[in-house]
């Protein structure tokens, strides 16, 4: 089914899509918020089922329904796959609605003015949520079987002519039955096959965005996705982000000092994508992925090699990916419904309890600076049947037949208990993140339904001063995991494998494993 023309928003199939009200949901919590709405997660009231309600506000939109919203929508109406969050209906609310504290909000100074809401499959998880969890880690069967879904999401929507053009860990949505799925199509594109036409390079958060959007490349396709996916399977296995950048021009100087300098040679046509010129490396930088990740299992850095390759031409689909040897040696991808069941875990919610944390720090340290520690009491006197109680000496001077006091030495109260990583020493295979996960250049992101701000239209001007462009929509939010070398362990604190080494649950026809492709 092709995608209609931008603009236009045919729900003729689904009739039933904009005639609710939101009133027929219940919100229960918050699970995520950006610049243009929050998401919650709510009950139907008629039938209980839990879902997660999306909010699409209309504060800046002068022209009507925002065109990234309908271009959201018309995509998620198409694809139907069990790795890709399902988009259940449309809903709005016909008046203001309340705030926090109980009055109608207004908008725009029109206080009748109602919201839209898309309605989502409920999930527990969002990768990063489920990462920040103190004490977890994950296995090389999770961490494959997790892979395994992705590329698997990805490949069905690159077959169907989708690219996502967000991928990262709070994009990827994770239930208690150990199913991933790929959410927050709010920046996708259907695209041609032969890539004809102009697309905005300002997308893909920065730690996931691939050199050629870098460069200024507005031709791409599919292996803009694959880059990503690299850079999260790399965060996976590494305990931390890979590519962790602060602004485009130092993005594009990590991605040359570990994947090696442009040219030529390895990278045909380069020096004709805008901006390389301007950003070509100055000195000569070899390739260093295998001496980087040297830890790495074998099959594992094989994949990521393919995955980080500098040429878009060169670098492996997602249909490849899931053939290579990584997927189908020991360890094999555990059973998904063999994982465990974890407490939900956004992270937004993770992200607030920090900030929580945080403040009460700042809190009981203001509290000890301002209210120093006074002396301790003096013990109550003691009736002697005197007529008068005896004189108490002074602080520094000893009492009758007492011993001399002793020099004070440093207060050994503490005010709370000193606070460790976000991300607990066990959250990936033994070794690999000892100092936890907590970004503080994380961006506000809304965990995988996405209410962050939709992008400007086009591809924007280059920007000013360095000759980059400024950092784009949701340009400089990303996760962030911990740090150190991981090692391989064959089970952990979930068993083994999750599959016991037995038979490998994509089946022996590597060849029938997609039922649904034509």
């Amino acid at each position: 089914m092709a995608v209609a023309a931008p603009g236009q928003l045919n729900l003729e199939e689904s009739p039933s899509w904009g005639s609710r009200s939101v009133d027929c949901f219940e919100k229960l919590e918050q699970i995520g918020e950006g610049t243009y709405g929050q998401v919650y997660m709510a009950r139907e009231i008629r039938t209980g089922e839990i879902v997660a309600l999306k909010k699409i506000r209309m504060d800046n939109e002068r022209e009507g329904f925002p065109i990234t919203a309908i271009r959201e929508i018309k995509i998620l109406k198409k694809l139907h796959h069990e790795n890709v969050i399902k988009l259940k209906e449309i809903v709005t609310s016909p008046g203001p609605e309340k705030d926090e504290q109980g009055k109608p909000e207004t908008i725009d100074g029109n206080k009748y003015k109602g919201s839209i809401y898309m309605v989502f499959e409920y999930m527990d998880h969002d990768l990063t949520g489920l990462a920040d969890r103190p004490g977890l880690r994950f296995t090389i069967p999770q961490i494959k079987c997790y892979m395994r879904q992705l590329l698997t999401g990805l490949h069905y929507c690159h077959v169907n002519q989708v690219l996502h053009r967000d991928i990262k860990g709070s994009n990827l949505l994770i239930d208690n039955e150990g199913n991933l799925k790929l959410a927050d199509f709010g920046l996708a594109r259907s695209f041609s096959n032969d890539h004809t036409g102009n697309l905005t390079n300002r997308v893909i958060t920065l730690w996931y965005r691939p050199p050629e959007l870098l460069l200024g490349a507005t031709k791409y396709g599919p292996a803009v996705d694959m880059w990503s996916v690299g850079c999260i399977f790399a965060e996976l296995l590494h305990g931390k982000p890979i590519l962790p950048g602060k602004n485009e021009p130092e993005q594009l100087n990590k991605i040359f000092e570990l994947c090696g300098a442009p040219d030529e040679f390895n990278w045909p046509g380069v020096s004709k994508i805008p901006w390389y010129n301007n950003f070509k490396p100055t000195r000569p930088m070899k390739r260093r992925v295998r001496e980087v990740f040297r830890l790495f299992d074998r099959h594992a850095l094989d994949l990521l090699e393919r995955m980080l390759t500098l040429d878009p031409a060169q670098r492996i689909s997602a249909k490849d990916a899931l053939d290579a040897e990584y997927f189908w040696n020991d360890p094999l991808p555990c059973d998904p419904k063999s994982l465990p069941k974890y407490e939900s875990s956004h992270e937004f919610q993770t992200k607030k309890k920090r900030q929580q944390q945080r403040q009460n720090e700042e809190i009981a340290k203001r509290q000890k600076q301002q209210h120093p520690q006074q002396h301790a009491r003096l013990p109550p006197i003691q009736h002697t049947g005197q007529a008068h109680p005896p004189h108490w000496p002074g602080p520094n001077h000893p009492m009758n037949n007492s011993q001399p006091p002793v020099s004070g030495g440093p207060s050994h109260h503490h005010y709370g208990k000193p606070r460790g990583p976000p991300g607990g020493p066990n959250r990936y295979p033994q070794g690999g993140n000892p100092s936890g996960g907590y970004n503080p250049n994380r961006g506000g992101q809304v965990g995988g339904y996405s209410s962050g701000p939709y992008p400007p239209q086009g591809r924007g001007a280059p920007y000013g001063g360095s000759g980059m462009p400024a950092t784009g929509p949701r340009g400089a939010s990303s996760g962030g995991y911990g740090v150190g070398p991981p090692n391989y362990p064959q089970s952990g604190q979930y068993g083994g494998s999750g599959a016991g080494r037995g038979p490998n649950p994509m089946g022996g026809n590597r060849n029938q494993q997609f039922g649904w492709q034509q």
